[in-house]
């Protein structure tokens, strides 16, 4: 892609990185923005990091799912174009999110068995599933998770968004636990880019959220979750 107006960095896995993705797509219809879909790898941020102290029993087996889908995603942008990339992400967050969640999903999501219905869906050949155990593929996905932390800073997860590359802002998240409405789409993306484009501006936070709504976790839209501080994959390390 030439010159996008977003670039957005994401980790298939990442329900916040899908809901922000999501919303993105609401306000990209509505302002026709163009919009570039990258990789960053929850798997490799976490790399040096004991899974097994930091994090629930089932973040490290999703988080590698999720470099393994990854790797898939960086073939088919090599041999397919970029604009392959975000009908691809769009249907695996699909069936990762917006179904509910079934015991063994972190593990089922990293194999062909899931992934090969999938790329059907979207119109890719189902030997694009060879790059799930493909290790080649991590080099680039490191560097564009590289690229995305050199923008924001490293204490950060998913999603990562560049408005208006390269000289425009950048940012993590936003990280929201429900879809806005069509009109209030674009109000919230004027507010957080206003924000952002601050230079000073460095973080406005709250901890206490609700789980996200999606039929994965058992919310469905609409229905106010529990609040809680409760991460759900989006950050480098549960704190």
């Amino acid at each position: 892609m030439a010159s996008p107006d977003l670039r957005f960095w994401f980790d298939p896995v990442c329900p916040f990185a899908w809901m922000t993705s999501t919303w993105v797509r609401q306000v990209s219809a509505q302002r026709e923005y163009a919009v570039e879909w990258r990789f960053i790898s929850l798997r490799l941020l976490n790399a040096h990091i004991d899974y097994d102290t930091h994090f629930p029993p089932e973040y490290e087996a999703g988080h590698t799912a999720g470099l393994r889908l990854l790797r898939v995603a960086a073939r088919a942008r090599a041999e397919h174009g970029p604009d392959a990339v975000g009908p691809l992400y769009a249907a695996l967050g699909a069936q990762i999110f917006e179904t509910p969640n079934e015991p063994g999903d972190e593990v089922r999501r990293g194999t062909r068995e899931f992934l090969e219905p999938v790329l059907a869906e979207v119109g890719l050949p189902a030997d694009l599933a060879d790059a799930l155990d493909d290790t080649a593929w991590d080099e680039q996905i490191r560097a564009e998770t590289d690229e995305a932390l050199a923008l924001t800073g490293k204490d950060v997860g998913t999603p990562i968004l560049h408005f208006r590359p390269p000289e425009g802002v950048a940012f993590f998240g936003p990280v929201i636990s429900r879809l806005p409405s069509e009109e209030e789409a674009v109000a919230l993306w004027d507010h957080v880019v206003g924000l952002a484009s601050f230079p000073g501006f460095a973080e406005l936070k709250r901890s206490l959220r609700e789980r996200p709504q999606l039929p994965a976790f058992g919310v469905r839209p609409g229905e106010a979750g529990t609040q809680e501080d409760w991460h759900g994959g989006s950050r480098r390390q549960k704190r």
